[in-house]
């Protein structure tokens, strides 16, 4: 397999800072905003755009949402999928809710969440942060108000978002990884 950076440690943290900086510019005092990583992998890029924002003396109400049940193709899968945990301990609504995923691809998570977070109440607004965004890939029509970095990548590729201390991850780096021809 062939895989090269697209965000090394440095320039993640560059990206992460500017998506506060967008937010604190929509949201001010996040007073009527609350943030929702979505389970799995969303769930640390919230915690640290909630950590970028409190450096920055900006406190968030932060929670996270497991979509399994609402996935279109929860049935479909030959291997069960193993649920997350929620932890929505605050009211979205009539709030801005602040979708977070590390990487836009279908969209499929995307509308998972949505159907997801209407079990919480119904929020005034849902925006949509990702870190990255996968164009050329979409399956449904949706898309981020809030991107990190948009990338060309064919439908084979991935994307790989390493968390330091996740899953035995040394340093904060983003891989896009390719299947090499035999």
């Amino acid at each position: 397999m062939g895989q090269r950076v697209i965000l090394d440690k440095k320039l993640l943290a560059v990206t992460i800072n500017r998506l506060c900086q967008q937010l604190i510019e929509n949201h001010g005092d996040f007073s009527n905003a609350v943030i929702i990583g979505i389970q799995p992998r969303g769930v640390y890029l919230a915690k640290k755009i909630q950590n970028q924002l409190q450096k920055q003396g900006v406190e968030a109400q932060t929670g996270h949402l497991d979509i399994t049940f609402y996935r279109d193709d929860f049935r479909r899968r030959e291997n069960t999928i193993k649920a997350s945990s929620t932890k929505v301990d605050f009211l979205v609504e009539g709030k801005s809710v602040i979708l977070i995923d590390d990487v836009l691809f279908t969209g499929r998570s995307v509308r998972a969440a949505l159907d997801a977070i209407n079990a919480f109440g119904r929020p005034i607004k849902v925006e949509l942060l990702a870190l990255i965004d996968r164009k050329y890939t979409r399956e449904l029509p949706i898309q981020a108000d809030y991107v990190g970095l948009a990338i060309n990548s064919l439908f084979d590729q991935k994307v790989l978002v390493e968390w330091k201390g996740v899953e035995g991850a040394t340093e904060d780096k983003i891989w896009l990884v390719s299947k090499e021809d035999n």
